[in-house]
């Protein structure tokens, strides 16, 4: 008799016929600063992302809205998409690695400076294909 797990097949989150994602790495910016912009598309339209992240006065919206087009523009290449039946399906920051420096003070002194950097994976669905 065979072990269960050796027979499961592995389901992959990411449904390669209906979703294209774009993934941006080391953008110099605190994971929870991401987040606050990310909390507000996640689940919405294509169009009516780009006018929040347009009207948004936060530093994250430009990396953030560079891999939303950055991602249409894989699913209209590579699929075959519209932009318009596009909905942002999933949208996660993840914390990435910290640059460390030291600033020179005064007798000789260095402080350390820690800039954080985040991951951001966006995830774009289409709604007119079938699955």
């Amino acid at each position: 008799m065979q072990n269960s797990k050796n027979n499961t097949k592995r389901v992959n989150q990411y449904n390669q016929y209906t979703e294209v994602r774009a993934i941006g790495k080391y953008i110099p910016m605190s994971a929870h600063k991401a987040r606050r912009v990310i909390n507000q598309i996640r689940g919405r339209s294509y169009a009516e992302t780009l006018m929040i992240l347009e009207l948004m006065p936060f530093r994250a919206c430009y990396p953030i809205l560079k891999l939303i087009y950055s991602a249409a523009a894989n699913g209209n290449h590579n699929m075959g998409f519209n932009e318009a039946s596009l909905i942002i399906s999933q949208a996660q920051v993840t914390e990435g690695n910290t640059m460390k420096k030291l600033k020179p003070r005064a007798r000789g002194r260095g402080y350390p400076i820690k800039r954080p950097t985040c991951h951001i994976t966006i995830v774009l669905k289409d709604l007119q294909t079938k699955e």
